[in-house]
């Protein structure tokens, strides 16, 4: 059987998992109500379940206590019988379909903001703040201590009368009970510091104590890391002693473990590692581990093929695989296997758009998969044949919008002709895959380009499509996805060579795709501070060149989100690359051979310049929109999409009027400039009902 050990079940405590797949801990931003379990949530693990997962673990970071902050990621809330009837709906989801179901309690002591929720008094064994979200916090105090203790016993108790498999402890991300373990936070010199023992107080009794609300029937886990990667922190070695130890109790089912800690955003990053980390880079930490205790370990980090995950298994470096990200791009991902569809699998490509929209308080969504965390509003992972006549749609545009607007007219069952002007599918997506840290990022293209050979999509590369092709093919309906271009006419000063007869800015389009040649001393101005600034700035660099990348913002890479950020200035500061902020480019000119950028504070007015060689803009995109509107008057319903029926996923209701004209729609770019997944997402809820 081909991944036999990919499929071979496992006790773990009193109960049989499936299968060796796991979907570990993350916060999914899906619950609500005070933290209760919401419909959404419980169909975004029933369709994890469904697409075969063994062992689903939800909840990060779910609180046991009313002074743990649920914080901004909507964390589940087990500090209320409220959660149970909750808990009761999620295991049966889960249940029905083959799958066990268990979720992460904590305190997250220091690790959070008091801001927001019960407005807490946040607590720590020393009262030492934390790096990355910059809280106060105060000192505990004994009875406090035991307060918590009796809480994660009763949060384990209502995980178990709500009907989960189990609970798993989270002491790996600097949460309190690793806190009171590593003498970086913990100062104390009483009974809960100092020496081994007593840092390991706090969390021992807190394993009693939910031993023996729970009994042995109940899975009890604890996630830990491998190493804290802090030099006055848990190393590797410490990290052994300290899972031996609690290995030897005999109350702990399985360990969970990942590398490095997160309490600096240089070390978050570690934690969820995205695209520029090699594959399961942390791996010979959950191994070691595994050499020193008698019960399971799971690993989770960069695991995203089932080749890969079965050379692991194999290998008996661990006894499970975490494959969460890979799940979200793709839920389906056991039953594909089973199936022998592998090569049908939507494999992850690490752009951490799901995580890093957890970091900044948004619900966690794959920027590949428009079906993730939707499935509550109906949007499929498996799109279904049309009941009604096959019709011929034309779509337009070979990027993301375009590639999924073709995919799912072609599963619908209709006749897809698309349309690229280039002689590769892919759009900015191949633009962004020549960045340095960015090649994985083509994966979305390889997985599409696989699809529409699957389903025969009449392919067109290297032909623009013009209003005489289109109407030679008589279509029912036309979906134009011609995205956009590089938006440099905005501001007149930015400057125009009239010898040359060309800008004399150039855009970060030009730099990554080749079609300009780097120059030795450039500056980069980045207005928009998302992917393509600092993807420029580290390409650019690479070449050998000078760069210094400015921005109006408060940072260059600004909204490049928190798990991906610090991979960048680990790059650009490594190639000595100077990062400004609080400049805008004012004006741009020629003096000799080289160019002089006039750079204007943000809050003074204040001017200076640079004198370089080149001057790099990123300012957006602007729709390339003109076949639209040569389109638009033929069209029945005059280009318009019914936003009330879009935002509702429901049919078009011009779909059913379909007579001798046809249909227009856009979509992605070239309606309005947004990201690679609201393209796909408006390309899925708009053409799963042709």
């Amino acid at each position: 059987m081909a991944f036999e050990a990919l499929f071979k079940p496992i006790q773990i405590g009193k109960h049989t998992i499936r299968n060796r797949v796991v979907s570990t801990a993350h916060a999914e931003v899906h619950a609500t109500d005070g933290g209760m379990t919401t419909d959404r949530y419980v169909k975004y693990y029933e369709e994890k379940a469904k697409g075969g997962c063994g062992l689903c673990i939800c909840g990060g970071s779910s609180v046991v206590s009313i002074d743990s902050p649920q914080g901004w990621w909507s964390s589940v809330n087990l500090s209320t019988d409220r959660i149970i009837p909750h808990f009761q709906n999620l295991a049966d989801a889960v249940h029905k379909h083959g799958g066990k179901i268990m979720i992460q309690i904590t305190h997250m002591g220091r690790r959070s903001r008091w801001d927001g929720f019960n407005w807490s008094t946040l607590v720590s064994p020393s009262g030492i703040r934390e790096p990355v979200h910059r809280s106060t916090c105060k000192t505990i105090e004994e009875e406090e201590i035991w307060r918590i203790i009796g809480d994660f016993a009763q949060a384990a108790r209502r995980a178990k009368e709500g009907g989960l498999d189990g609970v798993e402890l989270s002491a790996v991300h600097q949460h309190l009970i690793d806190q009171f373990w590593s003498p970086r936070v913990n100062k104390r010199t009483d009974q809960w510091g100092g020496t081994f023992e007593n840092r390991m107080r706090f969390g021992m009794e807190v394993l009693k104590a939910v031993r023996e609300e729970v009994g042995d029937d109940f899975v009890v886990g604890l996630r830990i890391t491998g190493d804290e990667f802090h030099p006055d922190g848990l190393d590797h070695e410490e990290m052994k002693r300290i899972a031996a130890y609690h290995d030897a109790t005999g109350k702990i089912d399985y360990f969970g473990v990942v590398g490095s800690g997160c309490d600096t955003h240089n070390t978050l990053a570690n934690v969820i590692p995205n695209m520029s980390y090699p594959p399961e880079p942390f791996l010979h930490l959950a191994s070691g581990i595994k050499e020193v205790v008698s019960v399971p370990v799971i690993h989770a980090q960069n695991i995203k093929d089932p080749n890969q995950a079965q050379r692991i298994l194999e290998g008996g470096y661990v006894d499970m695989v975490g494959m969460t990200r890979a799940q979200i791009a793709d839920p389906h991902l056991i039953a594909k296997i089973q199936m022998g569809k592998v090569d049908q699998i939507k494999q992850c490509v690490g752009a951490n758009y799901c995580i890093d929209r957890q970091y900044q308080g948004l619900d966690v969504l794959c920027i590949q998969n428009a079906a993730t965390s939707r499935e509550y509003m109906g949007l499929p992972h498996n799109i279904e044949k049309s009941e009604g006549p096959k019709r011929k749609v034309v779509v337009v545009g070979g990027g993301p919008g375009g590639m999924e607007a073709a995919r799912v007219a072609a599963e619908r069952g209709h006749d897809v002709t698309l349309f690229e002007a280039l002689d590769q599918i892919g759009g900015q997506i191949t633009i962004a895959s020549k960045a340095p840290q960015r090649d994985q990022i083509a994966g979305i293209t390889r997985w599409y380009q696989l699809e529409l050979n699957r389903l025969e999509v009449d392919q067109r590369l290297g032909t623009k499509a013009d209003e005489a092709t289109i109407a030679d093919l008589r279509p029912d309906i036309v979906v134009l996805a011609t995205g956009g271009h590089p938006f440099l006419s905005q501001v007149p000063e930015w400057g125009y060579d009239e010898d040359k007869g060309k800008s004399l800015v150039v855009s970060t389009w030009d730099i990554l795709n080749g079609d300009v040649e780097p120059g030795k001393n450039v500056l980069i101005f980045d207005t928009i501070c998302e992917f393509s600034g600092v993807s420029a700035a580290d390409y650019l660099a690479d070449k050998g060149a000078r760069v210094e990348i400015v921005t109006d913002d408060i940072k260059p890479g600004a909204a490049v989100g928190g798990t991906t950020f610090p991979t960048y200035y680990r790059s650009l500061y490594e190639k000595e690359v100077i990062m400004t902020s609080d400049l805008a480019l004012h004006k741009v000119y020629r003096e000799g051979d080289s160019l002089v950028a006039v750079l204007e504070n943000e809050y003074t007015g204040a001017q200076e310049e640079r004198v370089v060689d080149q001057v790099v803009v990123e300012n957006g995109v602007r729709p390339n929109e003109s076949l639209y509107y040569a389109l638009k008057e033929r069209s029945s319903n005059k280009g318009q999409v019914d936003i009330e029926a879009l935002y509702a996923i429901e049919p078009q209701p011009c779909l059913s009027e379909i007579g001798d004209s046809f249909v227009l729609f856009r979509l992605g770019d070239c309606t309005a400039p947004r990201n690679t997944h609201a393209a796909i997402y408006d390309a899925l809820r708009l053409c799963k009902d042709f």
